[in-house]
């Protein structure tokens, strides 16, 4: 699924989409998703299908909202795993020639109506094993106070964030939650796990503080 495929008619199946590839000549393909029809002339550069966070209409954000509830106790780190949604991008060489949404897209606003933001939205359990779901998202929450902390949701920057793969999932960075005065939520651009690909360079994205 995700990774470098060969030009030839085949058949690429991500969730409920179907990408058709189509030979037409020895030097010319068909690529075809629902109504998106792009020829492609084959040449140098790879053709390639990659993960992308969740940003849909332009979002900065991506707020998973917990299925249950989380207390963390005190001076106490916890990891574990969420479910979470993807954006997908077909590339030829450095050229994108689709991207699309992979499964049921929700927007909602996150904190004040005059001052909050609009991002992604999704709902998930904070398990500790991965999740058996197309997008994946590993966090640590990180308790440094000598009090309990509850977690509800998680609001990650996601906007140019570097994405991971492996052949059949997609991972966001590791997210780093620390609960201490205004929850502050890192991207961290690191792999979750070593052995996973990545879709670009990661650059360095700003701490979201979690003001609500």
């Amino acid at each position: 699924m995700f990774g470098v495929h060969e030009l030839r008619t085949q058949f690429i199946k991500i969730g409920d989409i179907k990408i058709h590839l189509v030979e037409e000549s020895e030097e010319r393909i068909l690529y075809r998703r629902d109504d998106i029809r792009v020829l492609l002339h084959k040449g140098e550069g790879d053709f390639k299908i990659l993960p992308a966070p969740a940003v849909g209409y332009g979002v900065k954000f991506l707020m998973v909202k917990l299925l249950q509830k989380i207390a963390v106790p005190p001076e106490e780190t916890i990891s574990g795993f969420l479910s979470a949604p993807v954006d997908v991008e077909v590339k030829v060489g450095s050229l994108t020639i689709d991207r699309f949404v992979a499964g049921r897209e929700k927007y909602a606003l996150y904190g004040q109506e005059t001052m909050g933001v609009i991002a992604r939205y999704h709902v998930s359990e904070f398990t500790e094993k991965e999740p058996d779901s197309l997008g994946v998202l590993r966090i640590m929450v990180e308790n440094p106070t000598d009090e309990w902390k509850m977690v509800e949701r998680i609001v990650v920057p996601i906007w140019n964030s570097v994405m991971f793969y492996s052949k059949e999932k997609a991972y966001y960075p590791l997210v780093i939650l620390t609960t201490k005065g205004i929850y502050e939520v890192n991207n961290t651009g690191n792999p979750p796990d070593g052995r996973l690909t990545a879709t670009q360079t990661a650059e360095p994205i700003p701490n979201f503080k979690m003001r609500w």
